[in-house]
């Protein structure tokens, strides 16, 4: 299913966060929202979620999403294991299905050895690597990120980073990222849109082989998106 908003604004009181948004996401894309601070970003992504209500407008949206957030937020009172089930526990599954899920999803983000630690005893980014497992662990229909490797650093945003294109590529799930790093939007994503006063005022596409860091173009494509950024 798609994501589509057509002409939707979002307001608190007398502030408008959202004005006249209207964007299509197909099935399977890998998309991005970048734009400064304060400016709407974080706001679709919660209107997608369905966290937010928008104001006015048509969102379209599936009903079946995992959202991986900016400040992880895991439970500390949680082993690993239990943090990636607890999405599946409330879903009523058999206690014997949830393991074979948990278990798959703790392997494909290299935390097996971790299962029974608690999140104060893990790093930030195994903690961020919970976080996208349990997101994962309900089967969304769509990954929002917020952010979620603004606070790790090169190294272990570098190899999350190989690790989602490698989850996007071989699930074929939607995925949808909020950076306030361009060159981390044009690393990852197909299309990003810009957001700049609470308006989408540039959709671009890229079209570079992965990954893209090491190809000839990748910094032509940050130039031309840098220029409308700051302009």
């Amino acid at each position: 299913m798609t994501i589509e908003f057509k002409h939707v604004n979002k307001s608190y009181e007398k502030i408008h966060a959202l004005e006249d948004i209207s964007f299509l996401i197909k099935k399977g894309e890998f998309v991005s929202f970048i734009g400064p601070s304060g400016e709407g970003k974080s706001t679709i992504l919660k209107i997608i979620a369905g966290i937010e209500k928008e104001t006015s407008g048509t969102v379209i949206r599936p009903e079946k999403i995992g959202m991986v957030f900016q400040t992880i937020a895991l439970f500390p009172w949680l082993n690993v294991y239990e943090n990636v089930a607890l999405g599946l526990r409330s879903k009523k599954i058999p206690e014997k299905e949830i393991h074979l899920i948990v278990h798959k999803y703790i392997k494909m983000m290299k935390l097996e050895n971790f299962v029974t630690h608690r999140p104060a005893d893990l790093s930030g980014g195994q903690r961020q690597r919970v976080g996208i497992a349990r997101a994962l662990a309900i089967d969304p229909e769509v990954l929002l990120l917020d952010e979620p490797f603004s606070a790790l650093d090169p190294k272990i945003t570098a190899e999350l980073h190989d690790d989602i294109i490698s989850i996007w590529r071989n699930t074929g799930k939607t995925i949808v990222l909020v950076s306030h790093l361009i060159e981390e939007a044009v690393s990852m994503t197909e299309k990003i849109f810009l957001i700049k006063g609470n308006r989408l005022t540039n959709t671009f596409l890229i079209d570079l082989p992965y990954p893209r860091r090491e190809h000839g173009r990748f910094m032509e494509e940050v130039s031309k998106i840098r220029r409308e950024f700051f302009k």
